[in-house]
Formats: structure tokens, C-alpha cells, sequence
């Protein structure tokens, strides 16, 4: 937040138990580098990010350093295939701020070790306009990206073959891409994954992954730093598999980008904003407490018996960017 702004204000009492935080101006601007951390990966700092940026006073260009992909947060791939087409169909980016925006990746890290480099352009809005997204269409073809890191290439292939196997019985127009990285764009640490991506007929985009790196976590939440690799074909299947029980709980997007979608019909006009989700996640149940808390906004739930889907409509906040002139 220091980097992005300016005047903030951040103070940590002595026992580490309270924090009062006073933000600054969104500033933003280019040549920003940031290091993630082995905690969390990159894709869990993007959504925060590329709000915030769009509101900015300039365009934003960083650098993030960090893991690119594990099992925990949204992978690289997910927010390059499915989040940034989101966010510029809600965000009514015209073509050329449409090409601005942009996740560009240098090096893949899986966790633990980390290592992996993006980056980052964002436009700026003036305000984003009415979000309205209730035809959710039906499956047309799916596509995706198996990447393997300091593995043998093999593995992005078998996990290829894996999750095909599961896809080609329902549908015929499927194909996933390979990324086999090695030398320095490998990472750190070793793992792999595959990344789905199914389009609809009416544009929307429905993503679901899987991924296999040394460093998971258990149950409990304890690191288990020498815990081997899943075999790449149950990681094939179980992506194939997650991305069909996406599809049968509806809506326009997938349960990982539903907290993302509402907080973009929230920050819309103030008009009736308008979107169909399936069943909420708890990431989902949260946001819609914490735009309720911070910005006054309160969802109508309507269900729809017939799909099980959930029609949610708000009256926006009406933000708007104070640096963008009215033209």
C-alpha cells in the first residue's frame, strides 16, 4: 500500500495486536517492483491490486516476485485467461485500454521456494459502468495450459492426456496448451498443474485447476516441505473434474471469481447492477459483509428453483476516479 499511494499512514502498537492504517492517495505509476513472499502466492495479490489501480491517479506497470502457482490462491494462468476478461467486460475497457491491460509472465514459482516474476499493466477509469450478467449460455469448448516446473516436460503432457480422457466424453472442441519451463524460468521449486478454462455462448468464462507442488499444507495448516508430488494424471483428473462441477452449479463465472464480480457490481453506477452466480462460496458470503460494512451496499437475492442459480441486484456506490477529468 506504501508503494501505491501516497500520505498513507500504517502504526503497529508494541504488542502486535492492533493496527490503525489511514489511506493516502492511490497514486500508483510504473517501474514498481514488490516481493510477495513465500506465504501467499502472487494471484492473491491481484485482485486487491487491479481494483485499486484502476482508480489510480496514473496507469499502473509492477513487478511481483513470489510464487506463480500452488493449490491455495488463483494461479497466474487462471487471472491471465479469466479474471482480466472479466475485469475488462465489467470494467467497459474500450480496445485500446483493453490492450493496457495486462499479465505478463517472466518466470513460473511454485511454492515453496517461490521465484516466479509477472508483470502487471493496469488502465485507469473514469467510473465503471452498469454490470449486467445473468445469460450464462452453455458450453461451447474448453481450453487450458498444463506447465511443469523443474519435472521432467513429460508430466504436462500425461496430465494432458488425463484430463481429456474426463472432457472429450462430453465434449469434442478441447485443447489444452503445454509450458514446460526450465533453466532460471523454472523457479525455485519443483511442481505442476493445469489450468481449464470453459467458454460459454454467451462469452462467459468458467475456470477451474489443479496443481502439485513439494510445498503444500496439510489439514492442520503445518508446512509439509518434503511431501511428494501427486501423480500427474490424478492432478489431469481432478481439474477435469472440478471444472464440471463448476459448470453444474451456474452462474456466469466460476465460485473463485464470484467475490471479484460482486465487488465490480458494487463499485458500479448508481443503477440497478444486476448478476447470476450459483451457490455462494464463503469467499463470497464475506465480500458481500465487507461491501454491506465498508460501501453500504446490499445485495437482493433472488433463486431461481429450476438451475439453482442466484440472481443478486444492488444499487452501486458510484465510485468514480477524482483524477480522470469528465470528458
Amino acid at each position: 500500500m506504501e508503494k501505491l499511494t501516497n500520505g498513507c499512514l500504517v502504526e503497529i502498537n508494541e504488542t502486535g495486536t492492533s493496527l490503525r492504517y489511514r489511506p493516502g492517495i492511490i497514486i500508483c505509476g510504473s517501474g514498481l517492483v514488490h516481493d510477495c513472499g513465500s506465504s501467499r502466492s502472487i494471484g492473491y495479490f491481484l485482485e486487491v491490486l487491479v481494483l485499486l489501480a484502476l482508480f489510480a491517479k496514473r496507469p499502473l506497470s509492477i513487478t511481483l516476485r513470489g510464487i506463480t502457482n500452488d493449490h491455495v490462491d488463483p494461479s497466474i494462468d487462471t487471472w491471465r485467461t479469466v479474471s482480466l476478461p472479466l475485469l475488462r467486460r465489467a470494467a467497459g475497457l474500450d480496445e485500446a485500454a483493453a490492450g493496457s491491460l495486462e499479465l505478463k509472465v517472466v518466470r513460473r514459482g511454485a511454492r515453496p521456494g517461490g521465484g516466479g516474476e509477472v508483470q502487471l499493466r493496469v488502465p485507469l477509469v473514469r467510473a465503471l459502468p452498469l454490470v449486467s450478467m445473468s445469460d450464462e449460455g452453455m458450453v461451447k469448448r474448453v481450453r487450458g495450459i498444463a506447465y511443469s516446473m523443474r519435472v521432467p516436460p513429460q508430466n504436462a503432457n500425461r496430465m494432458v492426456d488425463a484430463a481429456r480422457g474426463v472432457l472429450n466424453q462430453l465434449l469434442a472442441d478441447v485443447y489444452i496448451f503445454t509450458d514446460a519451463a526450465a533453466g532460471p524460468a523454472a523457479g525455485n521449486s519443483p511442481g505442476y498443474g493445469i489450468t481449464l478454462v470453459a467458454e460459454t455462448t454467451s462469452g462467459c468464462l468458467i475456470s477451474a485447476e489443479a496443481a502439485a507442488t513439494t510445498g503444500s499444507k496439510d489439514a492442520a495448516g503445518s508446512a509439509a516441505g518434503d511431501e511428494p508430488l501427486v501423480v500427474a494424471e490424478d492432478i489431469g483428473r481432478a481439474a477435469a473434474q472440478l471444472l464440471l462441477d463448476e459448470v453444474a452449479r451456474g452462474g456466469v463465472t466460476d465460485g473463485t471469481h464470484q467475490g471479484l464480480l460482486l465487488l465490480l457490481a458494487a463499485l458500479g453506477p448508481e443503477e440497478m447492477n444486476q448478476v447470476r452466480l450459483g451457490p455462494l462460496t464463503p469467499y463470497a458470503v464475506h465480500t458481500l459483509r465487507h461491501i454491506r460494512d465498508f460501501l453500504n451496499v446490499q445485495f437482493n437475492m433472488r433463486t431461481e428453483q429450476q438451475s439453482g442459480t442466484i440472481f443478486l441486484s444492488c444499487i452501486g456506490a458510484g465510485l468514480k476516479n477524482i483524477n480522470r477529468k469528465v470528458t
